[in-house]
C-alpha cells in the first residue's frame, strides 16, 4: 500500500517562499510520475506541477517561473519550491501518484492519479 505524507505548509506573506515535501512510503512504488495539486476555498482541485521518473516537468501556467518541482529518488521524496507567493496561491496542497503510465496531456489532471496524501495548508496574505 502506498502512503504519501506532505509537510512544509504554513502562512507566508505575498512575495515570500515556502518549500513543500512529500514522503512516499509503503510497498515498492516506482511511479511513472508524481505531482502536486491544490484546492483553494470554493474551487476545484487543480494540477500545479508534475515530474516524471526521468525528470521531465510540467507546470500550470499560473505557477510557471515561480514554482519548481523536484524529486530525490533515494529518499522517495517529492518537493515543491514555491517562490513569489501570491494570495491566490492559498490552498490545500496535495501530492499524488498514479497507479501506472499516464499520457503527457493528462499529467495535470487530478483524475489521472490514484494515490493521494492528506494535504498541507498554504496561506498567503497580502
Amino acid at each position: 500500500q502506498v502512503q504519501l505524507a506532505e509537510s512544509g505548509g504554513g502562512s507566508e506573506q505575498a512575495g515570500g517562499s515556502l518549500r513543500l515535501s512529500c514522503a512516499a512510503s509503503g510497498s515498492t512504488y516506482s511511479p511513472y510520475c508524481m505531482g502536486w495539486f491544490r484546492q483553494g476555498p470554493g474551487k476545484e482541485r487543480e494540477g500545479v506541477a508534475v515530474i516524471t521518473s526521468d525528470g521531465r516537468t510540467k507546470y500550470a501556467d499560473s505557477v510557471k517561473g515561480r514554482f519548481t518541482i523536484s524529486q530525490d529518488n533515494a529518499k522517495n521524496t517529492l518537493y515543491l519550491q514555491m517562490n513569489s507567493l501570491q494570495p491566490e496561491d492559498t490552498a490545500m496542497y496535495y501530492c499524488a501518484g498514479p497507479a501506472g503510465y499516464r499520457s503527457w496531456w493528462s499529467l495535470l489532471l487530478p483524475s489521472a492519479y490514484n494515490y493521494w496524501g492528506q494535504g498541507t495548508q498554504v496561506t498567503v496574505s497580502s
